[in-house]
């Protein structure tokens, strides 16, 4: 299934597929001693997972040199795929469980993952500030946001910043709650649906919420 991948992210050289294929394997195996992806779902981990989270390397082409942060990485996504495809940035995992991160720990590891540091620690505990902050739904934005928001370095006229989040079903109304919530102008919100780059039907009511910062 790694093919899949190739499929959409064709121009990645060498080391890159070697590190995407490796990552079945990987998972497999240490989701049989730690369970941090659904047993049902580890067949679909190229799908469900890795896919998933490259979403944001299609909405945003992290420039060389940032720091991101991903927040509730779980068994680690979306920074793990995105660290393979980013190799000049760099990803800081953070989980508040600290057997998932041991398995970040070690399949960074595995794949000679320099560019990744993984921390059992809360958001709201780290004080450095970054680019981008990414996560995959772990609660509502509004509950998200003040978590994460002044970690987020502001834009300048070089580089856009904010937070990424890979969400599903209808968002409208989280939005609005968190802007409000927040004292965030509705402007700084976009919504770009996943479909609009992967075609497979899983992905049919999957989005990505950008706010900029």
């Amino acid at each position: 299934m790694e093919e899949l991948i190739y499929k959409y992210f064709p121009n990645i050289n060498r080391e890159q597929k070697e590190q995407i294929k490796a990552l079945g394997p990987l998972y497999r195996e240490w989701n049989q001693k730690i369970n941090v992806i659904s047993r049902k779902d580890i067949d679909n981990l190229y799908l469900h997972h890795v896919l998933h989270s490259l979403a944001i390397a299609k909405h945003t082409r992290f420039p060389a040199g940032s720091t991101i942060l991903d927040v509730g990485t779980g068994g680690g996504f979306p920074g793990i795929p995105l660290a393979i495809i980013f190799p000049e940035c760099n990803f800081f995992l953070c989980d508040s469980i600290k057997k998932k991160i041991k398995v970040v720990n070690e399949i960074k590891h595995s794949l000679s993952l320099k560019n990744v540091t993984a921390q059992q620690i809360r958001a709201e505990e780290i004080e450095q500030k970054f680019y981008f902050v990414i996560s995959r739904a772990v609660t509502d934005l509004s509950q998200f946001l003040p978590w994460v928001w002044k970690k987020v370095k502001p834009s300048t006229k070089e580089s856009t910043n904010g937070v990424l989040y890979l969400k599903g079903g209808m968002v409208t109304d989280e939005i609005t709650t968190a802007a409000s919530k927040m004292n965030i102008e509705l402007n700084n919100f976009s919504i770009t649906e996943i479909k609009s780059w992967f075609k497979e039907e899983w992905f049919q009511e999957k989005c990505i919420i950008f706010i900029k910062r």
